[in-house]
């Protein structure tokens, strides 16, 4: 293991560092993931970070660190998002020049933020990986400096002064939660809280469909998933850091990974209970909070970034409320002739059922006397209120069947 980097003594040079750039996310109590889970749950909201993630902490530090010469020779990365914005926001602030390899699969708003702190982007290949080799490409023709997304000992300290600051706020904290995709941000919080305390417990948290990480410690070594499939798409890597695996095999105390579902809920409970966005990857450790396996402890649970578009964010709020039973659609036969849909409607109405959608279709049945079909699209308080809901269908003789309501379907992310 490389000992230059990764020690006290850098660590605190960093926080000096970063504090040129950085806002200071101060930890905030959450009194709704306490009790859900029995522990004091403390949140960092690194979402709310200048360009909207911790990355800027790593990139930054980096480029302080570089000789004045390679960083006047311009600074080059890959990335789909918010290492693009940290190096671009980083470069800016030592006014050098920063060129963006991004996939052209990149939502727009990311680009256009990384070209609004004065970088040039560059769109190439459908996935990181293809971004990733023009961006060496481009390094080696126009002698740019690279800055790696996350295999870098000197990045993985930057993104570690968030350790520092949660350490200087919660000195007794017991338990850190870490976001995992390459393993740069892990590698700095576990080291450093390890530093400060060695009988801490620092959790990484991996999606399941994207979980390189625990392959490569099951395995022993760097290992790469032939694919990757998650909503987590900020840690949706296929191969971890084989600079940074060392330190996640000696420092991280336990691996979870939460499905994407899990992810869905803790959006819309995120939202709900504490008025902010946090993006998909920034959820894994509030998503993983149920699955630890303590009470009574000291809990920060690390919210890496909140970088989400608009449609993707409508899109999983309607999922979440379809997981909690707070939408659902049921269909109903009915005799056609005059007045049924008006008592469907009174029984719904009676049980405070709030109509979100109707269809009426008459071609259910060749007989329509007999039946025809009507889809009601409702909005209730949750399970309880849905059975009760059903429950009143049935004893009118409706024989409500629940119809899957179509929500928001997972993309494929490869990185």
């Amino acid at each position: 293991m490389n000992q230059e980097m990764l020690t006290l003594e850098k660590f605190e040079e960093a926080s000096e560092a970063v504090k040129k750039v950085t806002l200071e996310t101060k930890l905030i109590y959450s009194d709704s993931f306490s009790r859900q889970t029995g522990n004091r749950v403390y949140l960092k909201p690194e979402n709310m970070q200048f360009t909207g993630a911790y990355k800027l902490r790593g990139a930054y530090y980096k480029i302080s660190t570089l000789a004045p010469e390679e960083r006047q020779k311009g600074l080059i990365t890959a990335s789909a998002g918010n290492h693009a914005q940290g190096v671009a926001y980083a470069a800016s602030a030592y006014g050098v020049k920063a060129v963006i390899v991004m996939p052209t699969t990149t939502p727009l708003i990311k680009v256009n933020h990384t070209k609004s702190y004065g970088a040039e982007v560059v769109l190439y290949g459908d996935l990181y990986d293809e971004a990733c080799e023009k961006a060496y490409e481009l390094a080696e023709k126009h002698g740019y400096t690279f800055i790696h997304p996350f295999d870098d000992l000197t990045v993985a300290t930057g993104q570690g002064t968030i350790a520092m600051e949660i350490f200087q706020e919660l000195p007794l904290v017991e338990y850190i939660l870490v976001p995992v995709g390459g393993g740069g941000l892990a590698t700095g919080v576990a080291v450093l809280s390890k530093l400060l305390n060695p009988k801490i417990h620092v959790i990484g948290v991996e999606p399941a469909g994207a979980n390189c990480m625990q392959e490569s410690l099951n395995a022993g070594e760097v290992v790469t998933l032939p694919s990757v499939n998650t909503i987590a798409d900020g840690t949706a890597v296929k191969t971890p850091g084989s600079l940074l695996f060392p330190y996640i095999r000696s420092h991280l105390d336990d691996l979870l990974t939460v499905e994407d579902e899990e992810l869905v809920v803790a959006f819309l409970d995120m939202v709900e209970n504490h008025k902010m966005v946090v993006e998909n990857s920034g959820l894994l450790t509030v998503a993983a909070l149920k699955h630890l396996g303590c009470k009574g402890k000291k809990v920060v649970s690390i919210l890496s970034g909140g970088n989400m578009d608009v449609i993707t964010m409508s899109s999983v709020v309607k999922q979440g409320m379809i997981l909690r039973d707070r939408i659902f659609t049921v269909s109903v036969l009915l005799p056609d002739k005059p007045g049924e849909l008006c008592r469907v409607a009174a029984i719904l109405a009676e049980e405070n059922g709030n109509v979100v959608k109707l269809e009426h279709n008459q071609f259910v049945s060749t007989n329509r006397n007999a039946a025809v079909e009507l889809r009601i699209t409702l909005e209730a308080y949750g399970t309880e209120h849905k059975r009760q809901i059903m429950k009143a269908l049935e004893v009118n003789a409706y024989r409500p069947k629940e119809v899957k309501t179509e929500g928001y379907k997972p993309k494929l992310t490869q990185v």
